[in-house]
């Protein structure tokens, strides 16, 4: 999906305008638009921290995972299981380095690799 290759590789700004485009289009009260604008939050979030405002960052990313916490653990592709506990911990101990987003596949590949 190319708006999580812009995301992954810190294109904050162009991947909000990809999934904001998206959550237009699936409708704001929809469980897609849920997810959408759970993306949209996560990358003004990165944004804002790579700007200089951790605490507007910090209220973002606590926004994304609260309606992530509302998607099923796998959905459209993504391990929102593993996204939700990475950025939890990024939340209590915030870095430079922002947790990526997983496809579901890539954790089974892993998992089958060791």
């Amino acid at each position: 999906m190319y708006g999580i290759d812009l995301y992954n590789f810190a294109y904050w700004w162009e991947c909000h305008e990809i999934f904001e485009g998206l959550w237009h289009a699936v409708g704001h009260d929809t469980e897609q638009g849920n997810f959408f604008q759970a993306l949209i939050q996560l990358a003004a979030a990165n944004l804002k921290y790579f700007l200089g405002n951790p605490a507007a960052a910090h209220h973002l990313f606590h926004s994304g995972v609260i309606r992530l916490q509302h998607v099923p653990p796998l959905y459209m592709g993504i391990d929102v299981t593993r996204l939700t506990e990475a950025l939890q911990a990024h939340l209590i101990n915030p870095h430079p380095y922002t947790p990526l987003i997983c496809l579901g596949q890539q954790r089974e590949k892993q998992e089958g690799a060791q």
